[in-house]
């Protein structure tokens, strides 16, 4: 597969929980104490659902197809962090990130990535509010408070 030169600003993040209300966080290894859910950026010809699908069984090794991913119908988009922006095409600073849930029946074991994250933990919700580092992904957190009418 070709690799591209620059990424496309656009992304999905999938907070994947379970039915207990648990959150999985995954903590960035080119960023220490960065914590988001699972996120990344659409290749070429890619949809935001078919990213997401991608990203989930990439960054934890979950097996998409056995659960529902959900696309809850919200983006947002959001200035790209300085550190990154060598990352996508000279003056692009503007990212557009799409935002899904998939729902796992309780805690599981993940494979992350080394090359992308140091570690995984489970957050309630409160928690893991607090400790995601983009405000997007707070906002992700909220509307899954929203679907499942969670009191954080």
């Amino acid at each position: 597969m070709k690799t591209q030169k620059y990424k496309i600003p656009v992304s999905s993040l999938i907070v994947i929980y379970t039915k207990k209300n648990d959150i999985l966080l995954l903590h960035r290894a080119d960023k220490k104490g960065f914590w988001q859910s699972v996120t990344g950026s659409l290749e070429k010809e890619e949809s935001p659902y078919e990213a997401a699908r991608r990203e989930v069984f990439e960054e934890t090794g979950i097996n998409p197809n056995q659960y529902k991913l959900q696309d809850w119908n919200l983006n947002y988009e959001y200035e790209i962090y300085s550190h990154w922006r060598h990352r996508y095409s000279p003056n692009i600073y503007k990212n557009t990130e799409h935002i899904f849930g998939l729902e796992v029946p309780k805690k599981i074991a993940i494979k992350i990535s080394p090359r992308e994250h140091l570690e995984y933990k489970w957050f309630n919700i409160k928690d893991a509010k607090d400790k995601v580092f983009s405000w997007t992904n707070r906002k992700a957190l909220e509307k899954l408070c929203e679907i499942k009418s969670i009191v954080s």
